[in-house]
């Protein structure tokens, strides 16, 4: 930015001041946005006027086209554009004068005007009345070039939703999607709640947590990584459905595709297990892009994803054997390790669970299409139950689209005495070096002993489920205002607040 150009407004803004033009009026009565405008007044034909009805709009101003005596601009709200023309026979000499002199792409300006509609066909508002509504110190970027550097884009997020109609578009989008989960999840009675962000002991999914400290108390907390064992919690106390779209915190990589402060929508229902929860699921999403595109297909990146349920269902073990060409059950550990081996793919652990968790990891990426990758191993599943009839194995699924992981579901755990023999085998884990294990919570077990009814689980991806309704190959393209690496410090202002 040139400062030569923000000088030039700050003492602009002055001049008006000294005026006694406030640059930043306390509010403006709006009548229409610019998508009501445009429905109301559809009906109108080339040079048709309708100079008996008075509209109030107001935006920010995006284009300016000056013909001397009269002008064109554009502006712009949440709803979309509309057209404006103002002429000093029509406002007058000094307001037409005020206009050209102090109204600059970027400001906001509120009008007062008619509609008609011009003669290339373009809904129009005849300006009556103008007033500046905000005055910009810095200049936008130029809309036609957009913002490049994708840092500025996540940092100054603000900055992206002016210039960049697509982002827009995707918030517009992520929001609309969340309000129909919503819905969906009402009309089946769940109840939303709300759980603890702050808590004393880590659990609910395998993950490096965030610390904080706790004044108060003086002890540790732990940003939650997971939701799971509060609800569970409320499962236990009586409620039937529950349900949370929470912010979750997990101490990893950064990704296109992770992000350490991400959304999730958690769900438990009584009495239910891991095939209820798959019906849940799917219906659930292809309700959602259904209801938003009016079609089961959406194309991600030029690749065309069908969400029509039913989806596909398939074993871990028998996606990994048909894809690697084994038989992992007819393998022993030691088989399964020096496969993985050979491949640079040699876990940190290497019981049986890890190490079929390994070689799943090298095939995850074969599915595109929806399906539910179910009965896990068990000791990757610590909160899951034991598979009814497959022995090792536990009633639990993951969605994955694309290669990526969009849900993870049980049939939960509610034996109180395999459960705390779980985490016992979880804070082996830590104690033997595994960061992401989970911690023995004395208090959960406490709550299953109470009793908790047979409960399903679901926990989904929001973040990347949004990525696939927007078409966003990274992550930080659907969270407002990701985490990036801090700028360096600078300083444009004294103390007084002058540069």
């Amino acid at each position: 930015m040139s400062d030569s150009i923000r000088e030039q407004r700050l003492q602009e803004i002055a001049e008006l001041r000294a005026q006694g033009v406030n640059p930043y009026p306390h509010e403006f009565e709006r009548t229409h946005t610019t998508d009501k405008i445009l429905e109301t007044f559809a009906y109108l034909q080339p040079e048709q006027t309708l100079e008996s009805e008075t509209v109030h709009c107001a935006g920010r101003v995006i284009a300016i086209r000056d013909h001397g005596k009269s002008a064109f601009f554009v502006i712009s709200d949440y709803y979309g554009k509309i057209q404006v023309y103002i002429r000093q026979a029509g406002v007058g000499e000094e307001a037409y004068s005020f206009f050209k002199k102090h109204i600059n792409v970027g400001d906001y300006a509120g009008i007062v005007g008619f509609p008609f509609r011009s003669k290339t066909g373009e809904l129009t508002i005849y300006t009556q009345q103008i007033q500046l509504l905000t005055k910009t110190v810095r200049p936008l970027p130029e809309k036609w070039h957009g913002i490049k550097d994708k840092e500025v884009i996540y940092r100054q997020r603000y900055v992206d939703l002016i210039a960049n109609d697509e982002s827009m578009k995707r918030f517009k989008v992520r929001f609309e999607a969340l309000k129909l989960i919503r819905e969906f999840m009402n009309n089946r009675q769940f109840v939303e709640v709300e759980t603890p962000m702050l808590q004393y002991i880590l659990g609910g999914a395998s993950a490096r947590p965030f610390v904080t400290r706790m004044n108060a108390y003086d002890i540790d907390l732990y940003l939650r990584i997971a939701p799971e064992l509060y609800l569970k919690r409320l499962i236990v106390g009586g409620f039937d459905r529950v349900y949370e779209i929470n912010r979750n915190f997990r101490n990893e990589g950064v990704s296109y595709k992770h992000s350490p402060e991400f959304t999730m929508m958690e769900c438990y229902q009584a009495y239910a297990d891991y095939e209820d929860m798959m019906e849940l699921t799917e219906s659930l999403m292809s309700s959602v892009v259904k209801k938003m595109f009016g079609t089961y297909l959406l194309t991600y990146q030029g690749v065309e994803i069908n969400f029509e349920p039913p989806w596909e269902r398939i074993p871990m073990i028998d996606f990994i054997n048909r894809h690697l060409q084994m038989d992992v059950d007819s393998s022993s550990d030691a088989q399964l390790l020096d496969y993985l081996k050979q491949r640079g793919q040699e876990p940190e652990l290497t019981d049986r669970g890890h190490l079929i968790e390994a070689l799943w990891d090298l095939v995850e990426d074969k599915v595109v299409q929806p399906v539910f990758i179910i009965d896990h191993p068990i000791e990757i599943s610590p909160l899951a139950k034991k598979h009814r009839s497959k022995a090792g194995l536990t009633e639990r699924f993951e969605l994955i689209i694309y290669g990526r992981e969009m849900a993870n579901a049980f049939s939960e755990l509610n034996d109180p005495v395999d459960q705390r023999e779980r985490f016992e085998g979880q804070v082996k884990l830590r104690e033997s070096g595994d960061e992401e294990a989970q911690m023995m919570d004395m208090d959960f077990v406490r709550a299953l002993e109470y009793g908790m009814p047979p409960t399903g689980g679901l926990g989904i991806g929001i973040d990347r489920f949004i990525m696939f309704l927007s078409d966003a190959p990274s992550i930080r393209d659907v969270i407002a205002f990701p985490l990036v690496r801090p700028e360096m410090v600078y300083q444009e202002y004294d103390e007084e607040g002058e540069e």
